[in-house]
């Protein structure tokens, strides 16, 4: 189901001095998907989700949802139970070190992402947030069946004579499965797409 574009944290943030560093972890990825950020405190929930698709590289094409205790937070609709994410920030939702959230995206293939809030700090003057420190391998691609049917496709990638395989290499629009490879991580290219969200928190 189509979903409404990303904004950026600052249309639905509160001013904040503080930080929070996160590990952002795709739920029984084997070996782990991961992205640590430094994002700011007061961004809203619905701005979290847009900064975690920014940074996993999805396409935002699907509904989702923040689990946050009993609540789920995100696009609200009749019968979802849903409440909506512009209405909670991040430090009110999640506000210590050692809080963790659990972020869905796509209802269909269930991406499951554990968020551990790992340190609130102050922020480094000058620095842009929200900013990748570090992370570990590609984001699957969108649409490819959850993380059990990642796995699959990356068995049938590997393997020439699968009887799908000429049929995934078209579907993901490559000549040849060398062209496919879930184990780089690029820093730079990911605060390059946080970028149109980031702002300077504190000047120099």
């Amino acid at each position: 189901m189509a979903n409404t574009r990303r904004s950026k944290p600052s249309s639905h943030s509160t001013p904040s001095r503080t930080v929070h560093k996160i590990k952002v972890t795709l739920r029984d990825s084997r070996p782990p998907v991961r992205r640590r950020l430094e994002v700011p405190s007061g961004i809203t929930v619905r701005a979290s989700h847009g900064i975690i698709q920014a940074a996993f590289g999805w396409e935002d094409h699907h509904m989702w949802a923040f689990g946050i205790g009993h609540d789920r937070y995100g696009v609200s609709g009749p019968g979802l139970g849903i409440r909506i994410a512009a209405s909670k920030r991040l430090d009110q939702v999640a506000p210590r070190t050692g809080d963790r959230l659990r972020y869905t995206y796509d209802f269909g293939d269930d991406w499951e992402h554990d968020i551990l809030v790992e340190h609130v700090t102050e922020p480094e003057p000058g620095a842009a947030h929200p900013r990748c420190l570090t992370g570990r391998r590609a984001c699957p691609p969108e649409d490819s069946g959850g993380i059990w049917g990642y796995e699959y496709l990356i068995e049938i990638l590997a393997d020439p004579q699968h009887e799908e395989h000429e049929e995934r290499l078209e579907w993901l629009g490559l000549v040849s499965a060398d062209q496919f490879d879930p184990a780089p991580f690029d820093a730079a290219q990911v605060n390059s797409a946080l970028s149109a969200l980031a702002a300077v928190l504190v000047k120099n």
